[in-house]
């Protein structure tokens, strides 16, 4: 069995939402919000503290710098700059984060720390229809206020059938393929305020849908 250290092919940084998205070469996927990623800093003063680090809410990444072929050094938006994250760190991080956060917060607890929720910043996105799908649906393009709840472009698609029930067909995702800022996107792909979404029909003809 190989012990080989599986190397980042993906490394996309989310401002708008504070995650750092990272694709790893054994398939696995990793979202890192900045706060966990700044509270876990590889850097020796915050390993070495006994004290967890705090009021790191709504901290973001302002930059990425390569560390030769093994790492990168992240730098936050409160002035830390010295973690250097390599490799196997980022694949621990996101192999280990449902533990690495619990510890994180039972250790908050001990010292009466109450973490506040970043502000939920407003996500809007002007959406276009193609095709049969502008006739279904009635409109060429809308504008949507996206809830908290619905971050990927299948979650909009299911927010659709819900809102459109009466024509939730047209929304079934074997039926379409999805862009998101004038890029061919996958299902899984997160929404951010201010993007574009186009719904393209996949198929020359619509599914049958009620007369409304």
């Amino acid at each position: 069995m190989s012990n080989e250290i599986p190397t980042p092919i993906e490394i996309n940084l989310h401002q708008k939402s504070r995650f750092l998205a990272l694709r790893f070469s054994d398939g696995m996927r990793f979202e890192l919000p900045c706060e966990y990623l700044r509270v876990f800093s590889t850097a020796a003063e915050v390993k070495a503290s006994d004290v967890p680090v705090t009021g790191k809410e709504s901290v973001n990444i302002t930059k990425i710098e390569p560390q030769g072929q093994y790492a990168v050094r992240l730098v936050f938006d409160d002035g830390h700059d010295t973690g250097i994250y390599s490799w196997e760190s980022l694949y621990r991080l996101g192999m280990e984060q449902e533990k690495n956060w619990a510890d994180y917060l039972a250790r908050l607890e001990a010292i009466g720390y109450k973490r506040k929720e970043a502000e939920e910043q407003a996500r809007r996105i002007k959406l276009y229809y193609f095709s049969w799908l502008a006739n279904k649906t009635g409109r060429e393009s809308e504008e949507l206020v996206l809830p908290p709840s619905v971050t990927t472009v299948s979650e909009l698609l299911n927010l659709l059938r819900k809102r459109r029930y009466q024509i939730a067909q047209v929304f079934d995702e074997s039926l379409l393929r999805p862009t998101v800022n004038k890029q061919f996107a996958e299902f899984f792909t997160r929404l951010e305020d201010g993007d574009e979404v186009a719904l393209v029909p996949n198929r020359p003809t619509p599914p049958a849908t009620p007369d409304i």
